[in-house]
């Protein structure tokens, strides 16, 4: 089947050629992202395979349709950037990667949660300098503080069972309670509890229209004064402008993101040499208690070698006319 690989960066093209070897598609690859200026590449491909940051609305797959395009395999586990209802409504089936290496992102939340109560990166800037001096950071203790996961999926639990190895307390919110969580040693939250007792909050649920910016300004000033914070899930989950006003106001004790709500327009991509002009991100990286990595807590040799053969397998299928082992229904 001829597939329109978008936002193709060299490891999507290794790793895809790997598991290609045995599904034996015709990949076209593409380093831009799918959108409006974009789709006509996809003119005459079967499927489109796109990521996070690639726009899948209605006005997309209809010329996606127009062009032949019946499938739109996501090599990620969200699909907040697919319109799902338009997707059924062209009779075009739209596929996930639904697990790859919860491991990865869990992994990455917790090293970007060491480095930010640690000071990491201010320490690695100033002994490049031969600034040998410890003012400026101190940390605290992991043991015996209280960590809250919000959203209690495989990601949210491989990250509590990391926190309980550190020997914290852990306490989790989601809407769809599991008893794998509590399995693990951690508790759901009562009503409030989570902004009073949590020292550190980590998000871990999907972006959808309930959870969107289920981090604002009211829940930041009901959190506990300095408060660290994780986000390693969707960037629309916080009220960037909010954090901010938090960090300002040292109600936030230290922000980490490996995700942004602007994202589209700058990770994925090296501006090392222009200007950027989204001044919220400016903003962001001059506190010193902020660290941002590009979108990278999926990218584990495991992670994406999972990502890419269950993507081509849910091709293969498609293209069988077997059932869609990972199928996305509106």
């Amino acid at each position: 089947m001829k597939v329109a690989v978008f936002s193709a960066k060299p490891y999507d093209r290794e790793y895809l050629h790997a598991a290609n070897v045995a599904e034996g598609h015709q990949l076209d690859f593409f380093d831009v992202p799918l959108d409006t200026d974009t789709v006509g590449l996809a003119a005459g491909h079967g499927a489109v395979c796109i990521f996070v940051n690639d726009v899948a609305d209605a006005a997309v797959l209809n010329e996606l349709r127009a062009g032949g395009t019946s499938l739109v395999a996501l090599r990620c586990t969200g699909f907040n950037n697919v319109d799902l209802g338009a997707a059924a409504s062209l009779g075009m089936k739209v596929v996930r990667v639904v697990t790859y290496s919860p491991n990865s992102v869990a992994e990455h939340a917790v090293a970007l949660l060491l480095a930010v109560n640690r000071k990491i990166h201010r320490a690695y800037n100033r002994t490049r300098d031969f600034n040998f001096s410890l003012d400026g950071l101190m940390g605290f203790d992991f043991c015996g503080k209280t960590v809250a996961v919000v959203g209690t999926g495989k990601i949210g639990r491989v990250f509590a069972r990391i926190m309980l190895g550190f020997g914290c307390e852990v306490i989790g919110y989601d809407a769809f309670p599991t008893p794998e969580f509590e399995a693990l040693g951690g508790r759901y939250a009562q009503p409030g509890e989570i902004g009073a007792s949590a020292d550190i909050i980590s998000l871990h649920c999907p972006l959808t229209p309930q959870t969107y910016h289920i981090i604002d300004a009211d829940a930041l000033a009901r959190a506990k004064p300095g408060a660290l914070l994780v986000n390693t899930s969707r960037g629309g989950l916080l009220d960037t402008e909010a954090a901010i006003d938090a960090l300002q106001n040292r109600q936030l004790g230290g922000l980490a993101l490996d995700v942004y709500e602007q994202e589209a327009d700058l990770f994925f991509r090296d501006l090392s040499s222009t200007i950027v002009a989204d001044d919220v991100m400016q903003r962001l990286v001059s506190f010193p208690n902020v660290i941002v990595t590009g979108h990278q807590a999926f990218l584990t040799r495991e992670a994406v070698s999972t990502i890419c053969q269950t993507t081509l397998r849910s091709v293969t299928e498609f293209e069988s006319g077997l059932a869609l082992t990972n199928e996305i229904k509106a």
